[in-house]
């Protein structure tokens, strides 16, 4: 193999840039950053024949140089974060950025962070003021609590909450409540970061009022109460409610802190699912204080909300992790457009995606099937494609248990494997994101919007060709 003839045949830097496809990206991009990839490329290119022992790859490479030299500047150049579109049927998608926000939050959003605004700033006053100061009473008012805050995520807020109540001292907590958030993330490393002391009681499945009034020492600061949101222990089981850890509390000058987890406003099993405890619920009962996320059931952006005893949150407003755990803007103006929804239950099951999602009615997503299927009727000789029932799940580590009747469309391609498939929704210009189940792709039509349908639709005939 004479490899010296591989290396004359490589374009100098000057030739390649008047090829009219680097042309056309040296207009869109800065022309020093496209002749760096230029020689990246060809210095890859050069490694590569020394090392190789065959002439079609070594071929194949230098016919290639322009389409991989064009390739490497868009990917340095384009967005890494992308649309997608969710055909898996999964509502609180975690890794496909769980809560979508509706285009009215976007446009409020948008609106303020677009300009100056009063994020901590009293307009009445003419003064500082507070960035909670815009949600915290209309939080209150909706769950009944006398104070409200809200940090960059759950845990966080679980963090500050022991680290402003219990800090070097004791909290009692359930043995069956030591939950795993997510990413390994669990209940007893979040409170021993916060400072505060773990003491479990009972055992995985039961747990009495005697084995928290027998734990109680003088080091004794707070019980904790964590929901079970991402698993369900059933059979022989027994927990200790609020109301009862409550009347407990207060015998002992004890606050109750409950981590509620998915954060519910609105009772769900009215509307088919099981019953899941509220906001609402655990400060009627007795709760100091109730943290819970924003980005699940509440339908709004990644938060952790703190609400309860005003003297309680006060002291926590002034912890100085809260600077470094505080909410931005963005977050802020979310919060209060999607709790401003909550004042209307239905304005809330309507406007708020997540919600509009789990109460949607099946003849609705049966007929949005249709429409697509109609839109695929092009296709019937490359693959088979048919409306199935199917299964949704709320996700997000929210009723675990939960399964929606839904309907899908599953398609098995003639010419190309299901993953092949699968693998080209993915890396569309939009991604497509599915599941595989029986050898066939299933898009779920619950977690997709109509404006997405035609998208949708084009995605799927480019994947046959």
């Amino acid at each position: 193999m004479n490899k010296n003839a591989y290396f004359r045949n490589i374009p100098k830097v000057d030739i390649l840039i008047e090829d009219e496809r680097i042309k056309n990206i040296i207009k869109k991009n800065d022309r020093d950053l496209v002749i760096e990839i230029i020689r990246e490329r060809t210095d890859e290119l050069r490694k590569f024949i020394t090392n190789s022992d065959s002439e079609q790859a070594i071929e194949e490479r230098i016919a290639n140089l322009i389409v991989d030299i064009v390739k490497s500047v868009n990917k340095i150049t384009e967005l890494n974060m992308k649309k997608v579109i969710n055909g898996t049927g999964t509502i609180l998608h975690t890794n496909l950025g769980r809560a979508i926000i509706s285009e009215k939050i976007a446009d409020r959003i948008k609106e303020i962070v677009t300009g100056y605004s009063n994020l901590e700033y009293d307009i009445e006053k003419g003064e500082r003021g507070e960035r909670y100061s815009h949600f915290e009473d209309i939080v209150c008012r909706i769950t009944g609590a006398e104070a409200c805050m809200a940090v960059n995520n759950n845990a966080a807020a679980v963090m500050l909450i022991l680290s402003t109540m219990a800090k070097g001292n004791e909290v009692i907590v359930s043995r069956g409540e030591l939950v795993e958030i997510g990413g390994s993330f669990r209940v007893p490393d979040v409170m021993i970061q916060s400072g505060s002391k773990l003491v479990e009681i009972g055992t995985t499945n039961k747990t009495h009022l005697s084995d928290y009034e027998n734990a109680i020492t003088e080091e004794t600061k707070a019980f904790l109460k964590v929901h079970t949101s991402n698993y369900r222990i059933v059979g022989f089981t027994e927990s200790v409610g609020i109301k009862e850890l409550s009347e407990l509390s207060k015998k002992h000058s004890l606050p109750v802190i409950e981590d509620i987890g998915s954060g519910v406003l609105i009772d769900l099993s009215k509307y088919g699912l099981a019953y899941e405890p509220t906001v609402q619920e655990s400060i009627r009962n007795g709760a100091d204080v109730v943290c819970f996320s924003g980005d699940k059931l509440l339908g709004g952006p990644q938060a952790g909300i703190i609400v309860g005893r005003k003297d309680l949150i006060n002291k926590m407003k002034k912890n100085p992790l809260t600077r470094a755990m505080r909410i931005d803007k963005f977050t802020a103006t979310a919060l209060e457009a999607v709790f401003h929804e909550y004042l209307d239950e239905e304005s809330a099951i309507k406007n708020i995606p997540v919600l509009s999602m789990i109460t949607r009615d099946i003849k609705e997503i049966e007929k949005q099937a249709e429409s697509l299927m109609t839109k695929l009727s092009g296709c019937k000789e490359k693959a088979t494609i048919e409306i199935e029932d199917c299964l949704s799940q709320i996700g997000g580590g929210s009723l675990p248990l939960e399964r929606i009747k839904s309907k899908c469309i599953s398609i098995k391609p003639n010419s190309i494997t299901t993953q092949i498939f699968e693998n080209r929704l993915r890396n569309s210009q939009i991604p497509v994101i599915i599941r595989i189940a029986n050898d066939k792709a299933i898009i779920d039509m619950r977690t997709i919007a109509t404006n997405e349908i035609e998208i949708l639709s084009q995605t799927i005939k480019n994947a046959f060709i």
